[in-house]
């Protein structure tokens, strides 16, 4: 069966307090959006149509970015979820097979939940997701009849009785694109809110003889984000789930409720992770690594024996092969360092590459931007970076070679080679305590 998603991104959020459009903010370093957009994806669709409407432009280049296939389609007035969906009724003209309908603020949407969405496709109609709520607060409610689905009530319009039901609509709807289309253009707006509801296509389905049916999820599925709170609660429910993941994985977590995990990271079996460890996108730690307290990690990957930290920051770009030491503030930037190799403190490594076996001591800087331009610092297998060492890119250290401590390297250093590069020391007798009385004496006149 074709599959298409319609993403309704349209809000603006005004709860939210932001210039930014409500789709764009983010749950563990990626866009709501994004999420959503994952979670469609385990149904393979063939075509992607984004609503969108406050920050149409924004939401248009992150969607580009996440799929460039996706096309993003503009609701200029803030109608109601059926005139939103039905501004995609263009784009899919030409589409054959069904349509789901997502929300890109509800980003917790299980790949189980939209395929059992799917299955019920093949006895019904129309299948709407519902949920158990505990609170069912302002939700439209389901009124079902066995298997069937008669209708959904709106909170605004629903009468007391009809309020008191708890099972209740999350919004997300599975039909054929024809049907489906075919039934908003049937829906009207006399309601409390004179909104086009998607809602009414149940009770003009089954009017019309359709097939109607509700499938039920878990409640923490459809939390929707419409604030800062929300935001806040739903970063909290995606780090514990992806904590609990983990663990069921084979990775040691040292203080679960201190790490802090992007939606995109990987980390593999027996792999350590020390309290208080924020992983920013793009990580890809592997199995046997361990990752020390209060380290940063980000767009890097980690191989299996490596250790980070603690206090180590590894941004994009960074790559660390097999046992690997990176130590206590030590920064890798765009970086390679090769199998065995040890930079274990104060240490900055940018656009480099860093063969096998090499250490680099203490206050180690590769110096690779020049205020335009940024330039690589290539260093060999079995090197020895002294302490305190500048290397000024564009410059290799050739394989076996050492550097002595405090050197300044300028020019590139030849395989076995010692390269000392530091002015000649001077030693003044008796200037230390002259140079304190005067310095003592002029510290006394300005107080004076």
């Amino acid at each position: 069966m074709s599959i298409a998603l319609v993403l309704l991104a349209a809000g603006k959020g005004t709860r939210m307090n932001s210039e930014m459009p409500k789709v764009l903010h983010k749950i563990a370093g990626a866009p709501m959006l994004a999420h959503a957009m994952r979670t469609g994806a385990v149904l393979a669709p063939e075509r992607t149509v984004v609503v969108a409407g406050h920050g149409a432009e924004a939401v248009a280049l992150v969607a580009a970015d996440l799929d460039e296939t996706s096309d993003v389609v503009l609701q200029e007035d803030q109608l109601g979820t059926a005139h939103a969906v039905d501004q995609a009724r263009g784009a899919l003209a030409d589409f054959n097979g069904d349509v789901v309908v997502l929300y890109a603020d509800t980003p917790f949407v299980r790949d189980e939940t939209l395929q059992r969405m799917i299955d019920a496709r093949q006895t019904h109609h129309l299948v709407i997701l519902g949920f158990e709520a505990a609170d069912p607060k302002r939700y439209g409610r389901l009124m079902m009849d066995g298997e069937s689905l008669e209708r959904i009530v709106e909170y605004k319009d629903a009468t007391e009785a009809e309020r008191a039901i708890t099972f209740c609509n999350s919004g997300l709807v599975a039909c054929d694109r024809a049907m489906l289309f075919d039934l908003i253009a049937a829906v009207g707006n006399d309601n409390a809110s004179a909104e086009y509801y998607l809602t009414d296509i149940v009770e003009i389905a089954r009017a019309r003889g359709l097939s109607v049916t509700a499938v039920a999820c878990d409640e923490a599925e459809t939390l929707g984000v419409n604030s800062r709170a929300d935001l806040a609660q739903a970063e909290a429910i995606f780090q514990q789930t992806a904590r609990a993941q983990l663990l069921d994985l084979g990775v040691t977590l040292a203080a679960p409720e201190t790490v802090f995990l992007s939606y995109d990271t990987v980390i593999g079996r027996d792999a350590e992770i020390e309290q208080n460890v924020v992983f920013g996108p793009g990580v890809t730690v592997e199995s046997g690594a361990r990752i020390r307290a209060f380290s940063h990690l980000e767009g890097c990957h980690v191989s299996g024996g490596a250790v980070v930290g603690p206090y180590a920051r590894l941004r994009p770009g960074a790559e660390l092969a097999e046992n690997v030491h990176v130590g206590n503030f030590v920064e890798i930037k765009n970086a390679i360092l090769g199998e065995g190799s040890k930079a274990n403190h104060l240490t900055y490594i940018g656009d480099a590459s860093v063969g096998k076996n090499t250490n680099i001591g203490a206050g180690t800087i590769t110096c690779n931007y020049d205020g335009v331009f940024k330039h690589r610092t290539e260093i060999g297998d079995n090197v020895f970076i002294g302490s305190d060492t500048m290397l000024v890119a564009p410059v290799s250290v050739g394989d076996g070679a050492m550097t002595a401590t405090g050197a300044v390297i300028t020019r590139d250093v030849d395989p076995g080679a010692l390269a000392i590069a530091r002015a000649k020391q001077d030693n003044k007798p008796g200037r230390a305590k002259k140079l304190m009385d005067m310095l003592k004496a002029r510290k006394a006149r300005v107080r004076n």
